[in-house]
């Protein structure tokens, strides 16, 4: 696991993560866009309409029956394959930018996010990207107390996860 970095600079707070994946940037590339594959690490089901990551293209993210049904929407942003990947997921932006790094990739995602969902949600990008890597995810809560009593000095009272 790589610590998760809390940004504060902006309008908004954003969460910075980064990996060092060892597929090439071609091989992570349709692992952040292939539906199939996104199942295997993203925390939901990720539907882009007409199936082509495109600017302006609608995305819909399903939480299945284990979240109460919930469901976000979102629109793309950037697309520059297979460098960068931008697109707004409910109230938060995300950003997946992949860089060539010998072998592998050096693999950035930022997520600009409400200040309450700070810890919450860089436990869980923690989680999904150790999956993406390969890799047994961690303990969330634990992660989430970590990175809150970190956070919330910066941008104040963390919020846990969802409920159903």
């Amino acid at each position: 696991m790589t610590q998760a970095e809390l940004r504060t600079d902006g309008a908004r707070p954003v969460v910075r993560l980064e990996r060092q994946l060892a597929d090439p940037p071609s091989v992570v590339w349709q692992a952040i866009t292939e539906r199939a594959q996104l199942r295997a690490w993203f925390p939901c089901d990720v539907l882009v309409a007409g199936g082509v990551w495109e600017v302006g293209t609608s995305i819909t993210f399903d939480f299945g029956p284990e979240m109460g049904e919930m469901t976000l929407t979102g629109e793309v942003f950037e697309v520059d394959e297979p460098n960068l990947l931008a697109f707004s997921w409910g109230e938060e932006r995300l950003r997946f930018h992949l860089t060539p790094h010998g072998s592998g990739t050096h693999f950035v995602l930022t997520d600009e996010l409400p200040p309450d969902a700070a810890a919450r949600n860089a436990a869980g990008w923690d989680d999904c990207l150790d999956r993406l890597a390969g890799l047994e995810p961690g303990d969330w809560q634990s992660r989430f107390n970590a990175y809150a009593a970190t956070f919330e000095p910066l941008v104040g009272p963390q919020s846990g996860p969802p409920t159903a």
